[in-house]
């Protein structure tokens, strides 16, 4: 399963297919980092790993979504106001 900062339409594979969403309180321990923004990648303190993601149906994903704004160039902890949301997807 992969770990994403953001979801775009161009990582579905198949069409047609249908993507559910839901909050999730905190993130499995066993994902693989595609997380293409080094600032995001340093504070959840996963690797970058800016890569192409295709998703096939049947696919389970994560998404870390910021909040709160852009983060500082450099940051390696959430500033104050700060949060992240945190998604599952599943492509069906």
């Amino acid at each position: 399963m992969k770990l994403l900062n953001a979801f775009s339409l161009q990582m579905l594979e198949n069409f047609p297919v249908s993507v559910n969403f839901s909050e999730v309180s905190e993130l499995p321990k066993e994902l693989e980092s595609a997380v293409g923004h080094k600032d995001t990648a340093a504070v959840l303190g996963v690797d970058f790993n800016r890569v192409n993601v295709s998703l096939k149906p049947g696919e389970v994903f994560y998404i870390a979504q910021l909040q709160g704004g852009r983060l500082p160039e450099g940051s390696t902890t959430l500033p104050p106001g700060f949060s992240f949301k945190f998604l599952k997807g599943e492509v069906k």
